[in-house]
């Protein structure tokens, strides 16, 4: 097998072995929408206004599902875990790619 090839098959493999990252797009608008709740702690436009808070805005869509779906679970701990338990726990999983796809489509600077 050609090197080519066999690139090309690792990529098709890997897009399917790793759950979420392929089916990790949501919808933007829907999470502008559901975002309201996390300006109060991340700020409007995704830059925490609050020292020690994460910015949101131009993050990795995966990497926020992921967040969200620890949180969630319980697999978090420390710091604001507990009150990113609670408002992940409302989340269906539609919501939190729907909201990483929003946080992840703002520009990174906040402007």
């Amino acid at each position: 097998m050609s090197l080519k090839k066999l690139v090309m098959a690792g990529a098709v493999v890997a897009t399917f072995a790793v759950p979420g990252v392929a089916s990790a797009a949501g919808d933007a608008e829907a999470g502008k929408a559901k975002a309201a709740v996390c300006a109060a702690c991340h700020g409007q436009n995704g830059i925490a206004q609050i020292p020690g808070y994460p910015n949101l805005a131009g993050q990795n869509e995966a990497y926020l599902v992921s967040a969200l779906k620890a949180y969630k679970n319980k697999q978090r701990s420390g710091g604001q875990a507990p009150v990113m338990q609670g408002q992940a726990t409302g989340l269906s999983d539609e919501d939190i790619a729907n909201l990483a796809a929003y946080y992840a489509s703002l520009p990174a600077g906040g402007k």
